[in-house]
């Protein structure tokens, strides 16, 4: 859920420098609703510097007790998120968070529970400060959500819409909760309720959005980390079979960044076939993904090292055929870390280690040499050796 967080920059600086832009450009009549809605349409352009410039002039004509001054400040945090520039970022939201303490001003103005989910997000400590404003921006959202709920009866015509924006509001709060969980297997991780805090958060988050994948990923998540890879597996399971069937661009499939966390957990509870199948999908949408790359091929890899452990002697083709695989993967993604200059220098070193292993069995394959952006793996031979049965036996 949370965005990585940018590179810092000297907050002052950029503020005034935004400023100064601001000033020279402004004009003598504006309306700043209008302004904000150009910001925002900048930002969506990917234009942030436009947009910081547009959305500094709605501010000064806005005023801090401007009735729009919570909208300004929280795009104007948004912005420089987008910038690059942390602290500017972190002040603007804490500026909008004084125009709105709880999150109850209606959110075309600033209000609802987004700036206390960026500071969670953005914060310096982390651990129980990032939980503090997790636990404001739930609490706006639940607010929200009971407020929504209660009017219902009251507006029929427009019942359908209200109780799509209420399922939407739930998914959102379900995710905030399972943010709050990240924080507790990590940062806090050393609490001694921060297991059943979890178990209460998670218990929270799928009654809130059964329909989301991203919800029982967490969920699998927690498993894992308590060793109990069966339930772990079967929240996997659940999860994948909310969107493994849909096309691509259904608002119902994750988000790249979440798919990858996924093949990872998937790995991680011998669950290489499935692996296999989120990052062929992936590789579709960014065949130049290092991670991707890596995680297919070391999928495929472990796949292929459990036949050949077993000794099999029908099992000799069908786990060469996993390495083939692994090695055009595993080759592919060292070739784009180089020339990317990639920076997590462990995962280059373990996937030469895999493909050194490979090579060492099979030799080198008609792939080594060949230009890496012209790769494509159209190999499937690996799993055409293996009914249910041994599939299942091979985990």
């Amino acid at each position: 859920m949370a965005p990585t967080k940018p590179k810092k920059k000297s907050k002052d600086k950029a503020r005034d420098r935004a400023r100064a832009k601001a000033a020279a450009t402004q004009p003598a009549n504006v309306n700043p609703r209008e302004l904000l809605a150009q910001a925002t349409a900048s930002l969506e352009e990917g234009d942030p510097e436009t947009a910081a410039r547009i959305a500094l002039v709605a501010y000064e004509h806005i005023g801090e007790g401007g009735r729009q001054a919570g909208a300004a400040l929280s795009l104007l945090g948004q912005i420089h998120v987008e910038l690059g520039e942390v602290d500017t970022a972190r002040a603007f939201f804490a500026a909008a968070v004084k125009v709105d303490e709880d999150g109850s001003l209606p959110e075309d103005i600033g209000g609802g529970p987004e700036k206390f989910l960026w500071l969670a997000q953005l914060s310096d400590d982390g651990g129980q400060d990032s939980v503090s404003w997790f636990e404001r921006g739930a609490a706006a959202l639940r607010s929200q959500i009971q407020t929504l709920t209660e009017s219902l009866e009251s507006r029929p015509l427009t019942r359908d819409a209200q109780e799509a924006i209420i399922a939407e509001k739930r998914k959102r709060l379900a995710e905030t909760l399972c943010a709050v969980v990240e924080v507790y297997m990590t940062d806090l991780s050393w609490e001694e309720d921060a297991e059943q805090r979890c178990e209460t958060l998670i218990t929270e988050a799928t009654m809130l959005a059964p329909e989301s994948a991203e919800t029982w990923q967490t969920v699998a998540n927690v498993r894992i980390s308590q060793n109990r890879t069966e339930e772990a597996q079967e929240a996997l399971k659940r999860g994948l079979g909310l969107w493994s069937d849909l096309a691509p661009e259904d608002p119902a499939v994750p988000p790249f960044p979440s798919r990858v966390s996924l093949v990872r957990l998937l790995i991680e509870v011998g669950m290489e076939k499935e692996a296999v199948d989120v990052t062929e999908r992936l590789i579709a949408e960014d065949d130049r993904s290092v991670e991707v790359l890596y995680l297919g091929g070391y999928a495929k890899y472990i796949s292929g090292e459990t036949l050949k452990t077993q000794g099999q002697a029908s099992d000799v083709e069908t786990w060469k055929a996993f390495w083939r695989s692994s090695r055009k993967w595993l080759t592919q993604c060292l070739k784009v870390f180089k020339q990317e200059e990639y920076e997590d220098e462990r995962l280059g070193e373990h996937a030469q280690d895999l493909l050194n292993s490979i090579k060492s069995e099979l030799g080198e394959g008609a792939e080594d040499g060949e230009d890496g952006d012209a790769w494509e793996d159209t190999d499937d031979e690996e799993w055409e050796g293996l009914d249910d049965d041994e599939d299942t036996e091979m985990k």
